[in-house]
């Protein structure tokens, strides 16, 4: 168990329950994404507002690339993006952490990254950062020292998160490109 939750911290069907000193936050749910995963996500993600930051709306097949990746990840390293369910089981995003992949020739490569994307209807009801500590809480028990999380300079409510969760701004860098900043915000995990 983590210094962030407890046994009382979690509902019946074990998922965790956070709270804030102005309103508790939603359950949240995660699992290892399946191949349907990759239409929810392909669907929930098609929307240019959440993409605006990276890139603009996808393809199918980059969704079924990267949820058949996550699965690899899960299975290799016990943790990967998994996919992120409301109250009612329904996909709003993902969330969780991966390998920073080394075919960039940017950022923190081979730093463990975590991460959160959530359809627009998700938005500014707490699931972001109630994932991102179910998140923080399951890499931790994976054994990872510590992690990134990097984020576009623009991209003020992933931002919050990071800061909310007690990340540090350890730099800010321009992107490939160079039109547009990012910042490495560092996070070092204590054993749960």
């Amino acid at each position: 168990m983590c210094s962030l939750c407890s046994e009382r911290d979690r509902d019946p069907k074990g998922c965790l329950v956070t709270t804030s000193p102005t309103r508790p936050l939603p359950a949240v749910q995660l699992r290892v994404p399946t191949d349907e995963d990759a239409h929810a996500w392909h669907r929930v993600f098609r929307d240019p507002d959440v993409m605006e930051f990276l890139g603009g709306p996808a393809e199918l097949s980059f969704y079924e690339e990267i949820t058949a990746r996550q699965r690899m990840h899960d299975a290799r390293l016990g943790f990967c993006l998994w996919t992120l369910l409301d109250e009612d089981g329904e996909v709003i995003g993902f969330t969780g952490a991966q390998p920073w992949p080394a075919s960039k020739e940017w950022g923190p490569v081979g730093e463990i990254e975590i991460g959160w994307r959530l359809g627009r209807a998700a938005w500014g009801k707490g699931y972001a950062y109630a994932a991102a500590l179910a998140t923080l809480e399951r890499v931790r028990e994976a054994g990872v020292p510590d992690v990134v999380a990097m984020i576009d300079d623009a991209n003020v409510r992933s931002i919050a998160v990071a800061e909310r969760l007690g990340m540090n701004l350890a730099e800010r860098f321009p992107l490939p490109g160079g039109h547009r900043h990012a910042r490495r915000y560092t996070l070092p995990l204590t054993p749960a």
